[in-house]
């Protein structure tokens, strides 16, 4: 293979490797001869015996082949004095002059003698050791390599059901909630309802002064009156008809006279009835009356304040503030935030757990009612709503709760998040095959949740995949792939 073939180099290379390793100790040598002949003149004597270890090139005398290196049998070099070492110059003065330079001399020979053994201690070490290699998918790392001592290895689990942690506000049900705005423009009166008081349907919350509605009870009486003329009327021409008095048109006309009456009168006492008021009087108060069954929960409204059917845009402090709010607080829902990597476990239908910071004893059940079509523009969630009991009236409009799904998850394996590495656009992890064997294999991932990725597809539970380590393996793999190509 490629990567093998990188890794274990040729007779011919290791030859070469061989002549080049043997090549620099040479370059040292010469090195530190040309050094000694620099400072030989310094030296306080007139021979100085060295042992040729800096030629490779055969000399006379006795040769001792030690790791490579030719040693010869100890040589005599004729040195002049030294001017710093004449009879001129006083004797201690001398002496002082040679161990100085002595000392200086031994020192240059030390530290060339160490880089000496350094490049004879690296020229020796066996290029042929193994390394890792590629094959195929598969990276196989020899045994011993550090480089197996820093990976961790972790088994994959079947996929089990989870439970989703969601964040929300809980809120009135629309559906038991009723916001009362005044229909007519007038003055308030009288207030006979209250934050917190329990009221049943049509009952009077406040009283109105009203010119309008005192303009609708007075429809309604002349309706009344119109249809009492044309019933009379429609009597009358019947039995003058019936004796030959009045012609058959005048007996349709006053017929359609009194449908039109009837009609009328029907439209105005429905439209009275609508705000509470009486066909018996006519006082120009409105009675505000609540539509439904509840509890006040809000009252924005005040005795003698002016009030209009559009206040809402009138009063800028107020606005859109209803004049009463009245629900049924045993009722309430939850508004949830679902992210878009978890709207495929959450279902309608499914049981949810709320839980509030207020009372962290407490589980409160609910259902899920409606999942949105359509993902918020700002915070990119989609809108869940969910319905919860509140049978105890503990939990309060606008809190923030908590909700837990437990959902049951499509099939599949789940591994740790650090196992799966993004190549491009797949998403790989590394499944151990033998000691030193680590196979690269492309997966299909699910949603991640709790720090493990969900598999679809690429692998079985009981496998072991690498999980600390796994990028490590990728650089050697790229690594040999590129040196096999």
């Amino acid at each position: 293979m490629n990567g093998s073939k990188a890794c274990c180099p040729s007779g011919k290379e290791r030859t070469l490797n061989a002549r080049r390793s043997r090549r620099f100790p040479k370059i040292i040598m010469r090195m530190l001869k040309t050094v000694l002949l620099l400072i030989r003149a310094q030296l306080d004597t007139t021979t100085m015996p060295l042992v040729d270890s800096l030629s490779p090139r055969r000399r006379s005398g006795e040769r001792v082949r030690e790791r490579g290196f030719q040693l010869a049998a100890p040589i005599q070099w004729k040195v002049p004095l030294s001017p710093a070492l004449s009879p001129l110059v006083p004797r201690k003065e001398r002496e002082r002059r040679a161990s100085t330079m002595v000392v200086v001399s031994r020192c240059a020979v030390l530290i060339l003698s160490g880089l000496l053994i350094g490049c004879h201690s690296s020229a020796e070490k066996p290029s042929g050791a193994q390394g890792s290699r590629v094959e195929g998918q598969k990276i196989i790392l020899p045994e011993g390599s550090p480089q197996i001592g820093s990976l961790a290895i972790d088994q994959v689990e079947v996929c089990k059901g989870s439970t989703i942690h969601l964040n929300g506000r809980s809120v009135w049900d629309d559906e038991a909630t009723v916001r009362v705005f005044t229909p007519f423009a007038g003055r308030v009166t009288r207030i006979s309802a209250d934050v917190g008081q329990a009221v049943k349907q049509r009952d009077i919350l406040a009283m109105i002064a009203s010119p309008d509605f005192g303009q609708t009870q007075a429809d309604a009486r002349r309706a009344e009156s119109d249809f009492r003329l044309a019933e009379r009327t429609l009597a009358r021409v019947r039995e003058l008809y019936e004796h030959g008095a009045a012609p058959k048109k005048d007996l349709e006309a006053a017929e359609a006279d009194f449908a039109r009456a009837q009609s009328e009168k029907t439209r105005t006492a429905g439209r009275l009835s609508l705000y509470g008021g009486r066909l018996d009087t006519i006082d120009q108060v409105c009675p505000l009356i609540s539509p439904l069954d509840g509890v006040v929960v809000e009252k924005n409204i005040n005795p003698g304040q002016e009030v209009r059917p559009d206040q809402m845009l009138a009063n800028a402090p107020q606005f859109f503030s209803p004049l009463f709010v009245v629900t049924d607080p045993a009722r309430l829902w939850v508004l949830l935030d679902v992210s878009d990597k978890d709207l495929p476990r959450v279902r309608k239908g499914e049981r949810i757990l709320v839980h509030a910071p207020a009372f962290p004893d407490r589980v409160f059940q609910g259902t899920i009612d409606v999942i949105s079509d359509s993902l918020d523009p700002t915070t990119r969630t989609v809108k869940v709503r969910a319905s919860v009991d509140n049978s105890a009236r503990l939990l309060k409009a606008e809190m923030f709760v908590t909700v837990d799904l437990c959902a049951n998850r499509p099939e599949g394996t789940d591994v740790c998040a650090k196992a799966v590495f993004l190549k491009g656009e797949k998403h790989y992890v590394f499944v151990q095959q033998g000691r030193g064997e680590f196979l690269r294999r492309e997966i299909t991932t699910g949603p991640e949740h709790e720090g493990e990725i969900q598999v679809l597809d690429g692998l079985l539970p009981g496998e072991r995949v690498v999980t600390e380590g796994c990028l490590l393996l990728e650089q050697l793999y790229q690594s040999g792939e590129s040196s096999g190509g």
